[in-house]
């Protein structure tokens, strides 16, 4: 013959509790005990994950435990690369590029220079032509017909 439990149905705990007074410091301290009586607040999270990895079988263990540990190794190497790969790449374009760059700036300023000291020297009109003779309004002479 199978054995029957009884169940609580909680109807004379409800029935109690709402003849007694329902006071906030009454409120507060079965709440109190309700968190001093509770085990599993201690636990913090790690260690119920933890908890949990023994239902696993070891294999299953060992892969994501391997998994894991690679995954963070192989973030920290391609970071460590990304950060040696950007240095030498900024530092060659640092070394290479940047006395190009001074160096057609050089090369504009003095031709700058140079058609202000025209300007200064021939007028307005030699600045403008760039320094041809043939810009400065002076025809060419006529040469001689062959006899």
């Amino acid at each position: 013959m199978p054995i029957i439990e009884e169940v609580d149905s909680g109807i004379d705990a409800t029935s109690a509790s709402n003849s007694r007074e329902d006071s906030p410091t009454t409120k507060k301290n079965e709440m109190a005990n309700m968190i001093e009586d509770d085990p599993d607040i201690d636990e913090t999270l790690s260690e119920r994950l933890w908890g949990l990895t023994e239902m696993f079988p070891e294999c299953v263990r060992n892969f994501t435990s391997s998994l894991t540990y690679g995954s963070i190794s192989g973030v920290k190497k391609l970071y460590s690369f990304s950060r040696t790969s950007m240095w030498i790449f900024f530092t060659s374009c640092t070394i290479l590029v940047a006395p190009v760059i001074f160096e057609v700036e050089r090369m504009q300023l003095e031709e700058v220079q140079r058609q202000q000291q025209r300007q200064i020297l021939l007028g307005p009109s030699a600045a403008v032509s760039g320094g041809s003779m043939h810009g400065m309004g002076m025809p060419m002479p006529p040469q001689m017909a062959q006899r």
